[in-house]
């Protein structure tokens, strides 16, 4: 990813090397997903959904994996991996608009994009898959557990 640790190291100059969200520690991949002041809640909050908790892994592939530990496939483990996947494109999407387009930090905006962007994966992948989005938003648990 062209995280600015990594354009730095790839020898592109790059005049801000911090984080866009916290503005304290350098921007690279592990902090800007996993370990941002600013990102680390949601992924403590998706972990509550299933009443788990603990220490994450420090390198980004692990952390996937621990997201889906304990899962034995099936549903809920493909929207498990839809929430990985879309909550980290969504954090992402956030930080290029924070850097591009000079916008603030909005947690419930992150929020939202990530779970109107599961819903609509759902409804392409899943065949009977029914759940309003007004539904799945309210009702958190009963979308990603049950």
């Amino acid at each position: 990813m062209p995280t600015k640790s990594n354009l730095r190291r790839r020898h592109v100059e790059v005049n801000d090397l911090v984080c866009p969200f916290c503005r304290n520690k350098e921007e690279d991949a592990t902090h800007l997903f996993f370990y941002c002041i600013k990102t680390q809640p949601l992924w403590w909050e998706s972990l509550s959904w299933i009443n788990t908790s603990g220490a994450f892994p420090i390198n980004p592939r692990q952390h996937f994996l621990q997201h889906e530990n304990g899962m034995n496939g099936g549903i809920i483990y493909n929207r498990w991996k839809c929430w990985w996947v879309a909550l980290t494109w969504t954090i992402w999407q956030q930080r290029n608009r924070v850097i591009f387009l000079n916008e603030t930090f909005n947690v419930s905006k992150l929020m939202d994009d990530t779970l109107f962007l599961v819903w609509t994966w759902l409804k392409a992948m899943e065949k009977d898959f029914i759940m309003h989005f007004n539904h799945l938003s309210s009702n958190l648990i009963v979308g990603f557990c049950n």
